[in-house]
């Protein structure tokens, strides 16, 4: 049996010993695997334009998801985010990047990669030793004849291993995805500076006090310097802004073409008012890099990015995501990338099974809890089926 479909037999942790108990390879043969070199994007890109029509909506998401690790020796382990318990941890990290069908609500991730530790070495200090009879102008002298250092490059920062993880996914990516849809911890100027470079488009979140300015659109002086800015944008003042419609009861949208100090460039923001809790007002401030992009599909793009967040739940509770039994780098990144791509085949293959003439992708909802119930039983069905045959003759 090979690896993924025994990945959801799999009762309990899904490492190599329990793998072993659920197959015909032993425990060594599934240590030796992990070594081996496979191109799961090659995969999981094809699954993709197998799973997805055509004609559907794309856009990318990329996200990180904190994977809990004990012991000192793993490759990676550093203090990263955790966002269920909304505190810093010591565990390790991975960053997905993600396909996602707007009308099917449904995410399929293409590429992961495990988040390097921050770790810049320790700086090594010499013992001097005193000498009584060095002179100030003998040290200097000495000091003097001493090569020069060569410049230390600048530490890579987290959002440039996660730039470069695009950069490394953008080939493989639909020719349909134009949009790559994140959280507001993306709302970088060197990220978006990026995603623009990739030709791409970035949908993600600002805080609600950023700083941001009208576009001055009045008429110029004949004379000197061209006015940019018309005024900062304050929150408190929407009648600056453009009322685009009212998507709900009391839930409200505006938008408008300003200029982001920190990013550097001219965004399109979605500002959502929700008053439907009674004495108590939400905001919500949205921006993307396309200033010709429509707020509503602003706010569904981003909306759609919350299926990340299934595929991070299922492959924990369901592939094995933080079960690796492993400290090596590349044994973790292959245990990464099978437990995904095992998500992917199973909501492909839940996506063939025959239903209701008149039903659509968008109205049978996956549930990978069902779905891994059902590979389970048929497996110990055919199980019993073997064994009376070998009890029959």
């Amino acid at each position: 049996m090979s690896l993924f479909p025994t990945i959801l037999l799999v009762v309990g942790k899904v490492n190599f010993t329990n793998l072993s108990r659920y197959s015909e390879w032993s425990e060594k043969t599934y240590r030796r695997q992990y070594t081996q070199a496979f191109n799961f994007i090659g995969l999981n890109a094809q699954l993709i334009q197998e799973a997805v029509p055509p004609s559907a909506t794309q856009i990318g998401a990329i996200d990180c998801s904190f994977i809990a690790k004990s012991g000192k020796m793993t490759y990676g382990l550093d203090w990263f985010y955790n966002g269920s318990r909304n505190r810093t941890e010591k565990g390790l990290e991975i960053s997905v990047i993600a396909v996602i069908d707007v009308e099917a609500r449904r995410g399929y991730s293409l590429s992961v990669q495990q988040t390097p530790a921050t770790n810049p070495g320790k700086q090594t200090q010499a013992q001097s030793k005193t000498v009584s009879w060095q002179t100030i102008e003998q040290v200097q002298q000495r000091l003097q004849q001493l090569p020069p250092k060569p410049p230390t490059p600048a530490p890579l920062t987290r959002i440039d291993h996660y730039l470069e993880h695009l950069k490394h996914t953008r080939q493989s990516l639909p020719p349909a995805v134009k949009y790559c849809v994140a959280d507001g911890v993306y709302s970088k100027q060197k990220f978006v500076a990026g995603v623009v470079a990739l030709d791409l488009h970035l949908i993600s979140k600002l805080r609600s006090d950023a700083n941001l300015r009208y576009l001055y659109t009045g008429e110029q002086k004949p004379r000197g310097a061209r006015r940019k800015y018309d005024g900062k944008v304050d929150f408190k003042d929407l009648s600056r802004l453009t009322f685009v419609e009212q998507l709900e009861a009391g839930l409200t949208l505006y938008t408008a073409v300003v200029w982001h100090v920190s990013l550097k460039r001219q965004i399109r923001i979605a500002y959502l008012v929700d008053t439907r809790k009674a004495g108590k007002t939400g905001v919500a401030l949205l921006f993307s890099s396309d200033v010709e992009l429509d707020a509503k599909l602003m706010v569904q793009y981003y909306q759609a990015r919350f299926q990340i967040e299934f595929i991070f739940r299922d492959a924990k509770q369901f592939t094995g995501l933080c079960d690796a039994q492993t400290r090596d780098p590349q044994r973790l990144e292959f245990h990464f990338n099978a437990s995904l791509t095992t998500l992917n085949l199973a909501k492909y293959q839940e996506q063939l099974r025959p239903t209701q003439p008149d039903a659509t992708v968008s109205s049978v909802p996956f549930s990978m809890a069902s779905y891994k119930r059902f590979a389970f039983n048929d497996h110990l069905l055919e199980r019993f089926i073997c064994q009376l045959e070998t009890v029959c003759k």
